[in-house]
Order: C-alpha cells, then sequence, then structure tokens
C-alpha cells in the first residue's frame, strides 16, 4: 500500500500552527477546513502554498460542506454549485491535491421525492467535477442517512466518475461494522481514493482520537489491495494536537502491521 497521512483540521485551528504539528509528526499532508476564518475569501493561496512548502508538507482541503448542492430549488443548487467550484479552484491555487466535499440534499423530506432528490445531487456531482481544475480531484463522501449513505454509494458510483472519501464513523452510523466496512472496501477500492478516519465506541459520529473506539483499522486497511495508492487523514474533533499525536502513532502501527 501507497498511502499519505494527514489530519483534518477543526474550526479555531490556525493552519500556520496546524502545518508546524503536521511537521513535526511526520505527516505528509494537512486536510485543510476551508469554513469560517479558512473560507476561500480569507486566505491568501499564495501564503498558504507556501507556508506548506516550507515545512514539505503536501495540502489536501475540505471543501465547505454546508453547501446543498442537491436543493430542490435551482437557484439554490446553482449557487452552492458555484460556490463549491469556487472553493476547489482556490484549493487549487493553494496547491492541493485533492479536496472533500458533501453530495447531498437538504430538501424538505416530506415535500420532495426521494429519487428526484438523488437525481439532482448526481447531476451536481456530474457536473462539479466537469468545471473544478483537473489537476484537483474531488472526493464525495458519504453522509449518514444523506442521499448517498454508505449503502448506497455504489448508486452514485454507477452513474458517476466521482472518487470516494469512505469516512469510517460515519458508515458505523450507518449500520457497518467494521466486517462490513472491509468487505464494502474491498469491492470499491478502486473508487476510493481517501479516508476519513474517525473512531467510535458505538453507532454515533463520535470522531473519537484513533484507536480510541472499537473500529478494527486493521481489518478494514488491510481489505485494500496491496497496490492501493491514496490518502488517509484522521479526523479527530479536538483542538489539543496531542490527541493529534497519540493518533499517528496508533495509525503508524496498523500500517506498519497490514503492510508486513
Amino acid at each position: 500500500m501507497d498511502a499519505t497521512t494527514g489530519f483534518v483540521t477543526q474550526l479555531g485551528m490556525n493552519y500556520e500552527t496546524a502545518f508546524d504539528v503536521a511537521a513535526e509528526l511526520d505527516f505528509d499532508y494537512v486536510e485543510l477546513l476551508m469554513d469560517g476564518d479558512h473560507e476561500r475569501r480569507s486566505l491568501d493561496p499564495a501564503a498558504v502554498r507556501e507556508a506548506a512548502a516550507d515545512r514539505d508538507l503536501d495540502l489536501l482541503v475540505h471543501l465547505p460542506f454546508a453547501l446543498d448542492v442537491g436543493s430542490a430549488y435551482e437557484h439554490v443548487r446553482e449557487g452552492a454549485i458555484r460556490e463549491l467550484v469556487a472553493a476547489a479552484e482556490t484549493a487549487a491555487e493553494m496547491g492541493a491535491q485533492k479536496g472533500v466535499a458533501h453530495a447531498n440534499s437538504k430538501a424538505w423530506g416530506p415535500a420532495w421525492d426521494d429519487a428526484d432528490l438523488r437525481d439532482l445531487v448526481l447531476d451536481s456531482v456530474r457536473e462539479v467535477d466537469a468545471e473544478t481544475p483537473d489537476d484537483f480531484e474531488i472526493c464525495f463522501e458519504n453522509i449518514p442517512r444523506g442521499a448517498f449513505s454508505t449503502g448506497n454509494f455504489p448508486d452514485l458510483f454507477a452513474d458517476t466518475d466521482a472518487a470516494m472519501t469512505l469516512d469510517t464513523g460515519h458508515a458505523r452510523v450507518d449500520g457497518f461494522d467494521s466486517a462490513g466496512m472491509a468487505t464494502f472496501v474491498a469491492r470499491h477500492a478502486d473508487r476510493i481514493s481517501h479516508f476519513h478516519l474517525n473512531d467510535t465506541r458505538k453507532a454515533q459520529d463520535e470522531h473519537l482520537p484513533f484507536g480510541a473506539g472499537t473500529i478494527d483499522f486493521e481489518r478494514i486497511l488491510g481489505a485494500l489491495p496491496a497496490d492501493w495508492s491514496g490518502t488517509l487523514s484522521l479526523e479527530v474533533f479536538t483542538l489539543d494536537y496531542g490527541y493529534i499525536g497519540v493518533s499517528k502513532e496508533y495509525l503508524d502501527d496498523v500500517l506498519a502491521s497490514v503492510e508486513s
């Protein structure tokens, strides 16, 4: 396996501090959350690119995730797509290689047919994929109880060329245990480009430090083919970088075991 590792920044994390920590902990990249203080209009792409390069880090991003790209209302949907593409263009200017996005609809369920909403989401995924820079890959994430949760994400594979971010905590919420996730990974490894690795003790989106819950990451990552090349982001809901460091140690141990 030729995987690189990083972590997702959280609201309240300064990106330069995050870059310093990533370099100190020997991560390959940082996944910068482009929201709040780090929304695209607040960032200087050249400065971000230089800061990452100075620390010999690659860059990924988590694109704004509250955009309603599957809206039932055309002008809302068009605006969300434009904003998502604009954020992707800014990310590419910063030197980011890929970004995570949500393929979902926030339409009021009782008023709209689920199949129609999924078709709108699929249209949006194809449009976003077509309009983003060629050297930037968008990886759409499984969203619990969303238009494309873990269970029906293969429908998105069938109808688009999009890559996937597999979020392990989200999959657990969707009812997948570690064995189920491993089976999903083995079947769809060719479409999974990125992982959000977050742990949980139960079927809730806890985003615990890696190794603090009950998910068997060795089994899941061990289901990837030997030639898989992708990215693994620790996604821990914390502002304490100590938990990121401990998570990195556990992840390194898991990868060493998988690769041995």
